[in-house]
């Protein structure tokens, strides 16, 4: 099995091939941006605007992501040239002269959309956003060889009652791949709505278990603008409707109460997957769900 199979395996039961923790997390106030935080709470559900990189956000050696403390609930990707930790220093925008040396940057645009992987619901006729809410938290840990970041929002109403609902991302040493889970901590089970965005002029491969975007994205915070990958993974079993919108692919789940995909990304100026050709080829024979 190959190695990156097997190291999931391997951290799923408890067992890692890796000895240090090549994650890390973040989460602090732009008002006191040298205290790093590991939860904030609000009864308005939007934070976006008062902490630092609009949310939670984690990391491993290849990607950054990050959730915004909004009612989008979207996740974003922070895209990196070379393997290696920067979140703590970037902070999500790196300089002008650190982009220049090599580091990433916010090459992802997500507008209103769910990013990639963010989480919805579906009341059977329409998208419901994860909100109103009556508290909203926001957590990030790093523990072992992962690190994760969640958003908790209690009291979104959902058909005729109010549901309480958990999004998890968690990213892994030496595993590319981020894994998304959504939990409704209710009695009912829920139908959730994920997804990944898309631009004009980019490509896209739609697969049964995989959609794959590839092209660049109309950001203005990076020095420069260059093609990205991004691929959301999935089991189809676990859907029963497809939706296309503009600027987005959503996935409606069956009714449950928890779903769970995988995220990936890359870039035109990584060393290997740099190519859309490239990219496909590695979700096709190593990245599937």
């Amino acid at each position: 099995m190959r190695l990156a199979v097997t190291a999931l395996i391997l951290l799923l039961t408890g067992v890692s091939l890796y000895s240090q923790n090549n994650t890390d997390i973040s989460l602090f106030f732009n008002k006191d941006s040298t205290k790093y935080l590991n939860d904030v709470s609000s009864e308005t559900g939007d934070l976006f605007n008062y902490l630092g990189h609009h949310g939670p956000a984690i990391e491993n050696e290849w990607l950054g992501f990050r959730m915004y403390f909004n009612k989008t609930g979207a996740i974003d990707i922070y895209s990196k040239t070379k393997a290696g930790l920067e979140l703590r220093k970037a902070r999500w925008y790196p300089t002008t002269d650190q982009q220049k040396d090599g580091w990433g940057a916010d090459y992802y645009k997500v507008g209103s959309t769910v990013g990639l992987g963010g989480i919805r619901l579906w009341d059977g006729e329409k998208v419901v956003p994860l909100n109103p809410i009556s508290k909203r938290t926001g957590r990030v840990a790093k523990e072992g060889t992962i690190s994760y970041m969640e958003m908790l929002s209690e009291g979104v109403p959902y058909k005729n009652t109010k549901v309480d609902i958990l999004v998890r991302v968690t990213v892994f040493t030496g595993i590319r791949k981020a894994k998304v889970e959504a939990f409704a901590l209710t009695s009912d089970e829920v139908q959730f709505v994920t997804g990944i965005n898309y631009h004009a002029g980019q490509k896209v491969k739609n697969e049964s278990d995989y959609i794959i975007t590839w092209g660049v994205h109309p950001e203005d915070v990076a020095l420069e603008k260059i093609e990205l990958g991004a691929a959301l993974l999935f089991d189809p079993n676990d859907f029963n409707q497809n939706i296309q919108e503009e600027g987005q692919y959503l996935l409606v789940s069956k009714p449950t109460k928890l779903i769970e995909s995988w995220i990936i990304s890359t870039n035109a100026k990584e060393a290997d997957l740099n190519t859309f050709q490239k990219f496909a080829k590695y979700i096709e024979n190593e990245g599937h769900y």
